[in-house]
């Protein structure tokens, strides 16, 4: 791993650095994802579109993925092989080679294992790209070995991705950091098993419907909509096949805008994109749940920039920083809010690892405001190498 200070050249936005670590080869990336979560196949698509998009002129690229089982193994740099097709969920499977992260600052070069096999050398590197979604991933567990690596890498650190993962946690940061956060209650780990009277009545107070969602799951996986309390426990149970700790949120009448975060350079304040918005059309969702997102594209309508007041914009932009800081978020974020019909904002929630391929919304938001998919990767690299690891 590099463990080189960045270089003294400040690229623009969009631009890599002028100057590699090392003058005789390009800057090396190590591209990650898959993982353990159940949003596996989607950090895969992720990495598809970052593996077919990246300037292969400027960087080296070591792709990597973690099996569902937790191994590293290195991984076809085949965009083609880890997009979703056809309905078709890729995934990483087991090669019977290791790839080793050293964890030593005084060793930088990642090695790959196989049994029976003298250990095999992939070099330095000098970015990971940790495009991994939900737990084990994006939660601050991954982005902790990166610190204790000294490798440099794009994307919130420890403590901004733990918060930003758990739907609990986040909203009372959010509020103590005086930004609007709608209704909701937390249903603990066991809770509703011991006394499920005492959670209908909390939820009950919230008003129908509601959203019942694991806490720490993204990509809508396990979300039920409930509009009438018989239906309350169906939901419980859903939402803890992902999370045993569970949210339920009131139902906020408003429209689903998003806006894509930016980190600022050299000290600047982070940026926001235009926002956009999701409208679901399809009479198969009553919500932007997964098979929305992912495999029913029809059903959705995708709009950016959204058709706001400038005025509106300009707010869903300020509560997007707001949030994007008060999380202590670096790299990129994307910030959901909902626009009410008085125009009040209302923070959903915020995502530290967006989806990433070139239809997701966090970079439809940047092309729209400017920045273009490949430059959006140029500037998420310059903006690891500019950034140190531990405290900062």
């Amino acid at each position: 791993m590099s463990s080189e200070q960045p270089p003294q050249h400040r690229p623009e936005p969009g631009q890599a650095p002028a100057t590699p670590p090392s003058a005789a080869r390009r800057l090396r990336v190590l591209i990650l994802f898959g993982g353990r979560s159940g949003e596996h196949a989607i950090s895969a698509a992720t990495a598809a579109g970052v593996l077919r998009a990246i300037d292969r002129t400027r960087y080296d690229v070591v792709p990597v993925g973690i099996t569902p089982q937790g191994e590293w193994v290195l991984a076809a740099d085949d965009p083609e092989r880890w997009q979703i097709a056809d309905g078709r969920l890729p995934q990483v499977e087991p090669t019977g080679e290791e790839v080793v992260l050293p964890l030593a600052t005084d060793r930088r070069d990642v090695r790959v294992l196989a049994p029976g096999e003298v250990p095999r050398e992939l070099g330095e590197v000098d970015v990971v790209f940790p495009l991994l979604h939900g737990p084990y991933g994006e939660d601050g567990t991954v982005q902790g070995l990166l610190e204790l690596a000294d490798v440099r890498y794009v994307g919130a650190g420890v403590l901004a991705s733990a918060v930003g993962m758990d739907k609990h946690y986040m909203k009372l940061v959010l509020a103590g950091e005086g930004l609007p956060v709608g209704p909701y209650t937390v249903v603990r780990p066991g809770e509703y098993d011991r006394d499920p009277e005492a959670v209908t009545r909390r939820v009950a107070e919230l008003g129908l419907p509601v959203f019942v969602k694991p806490a720490r799951a993204g990509s809508s996986l396990g979300i039920s909509k409930v509009d009438d309390l018989a239906d309350l426990p169906a939901a419980v149970a859903e939402a803890r096949r992902h999370d045993p700790k569970v949210v339920v949120e009131a139902g906020i009448v408003g429209r689903e805008i998003e806006c894509a975060v930016l980190g600022g350079r050299d000290g600047a304040r982070p940026r926001a994109s235009l926002p956009g918005e999701i409208v679901v059309t399809g009479e198969d969702h009553a919500f932007y749940d997964f098979e929305a997102k992912y495999l029913d594209e029809a059903g959705v309508e995708l709009s950016c920039p959204a058709d706001l007041p400038a005025h509106v914009v300009a707010a869903v932009q300020d509560v997007a920083v707001r949030t994007f800081e008060a999380v202590g978020a670096e790299g990129l974020s994307r910030v959901d809010v909902f626009v009410t019909p008085d125009e009040q904002v209302v923070v959903n929630e915020i995502n530290t690892m967006p989806g990433f391929t070139p239809f997701s919304m966090y970079p439809r938001m940047w092309e729209r405001s400017g920045l273009s998919y490949p430059e959006l990767i140029d500037e998420l690299v310059a903006l690891a190498l500019e950034r140190p690891t531990g405290l900062r």
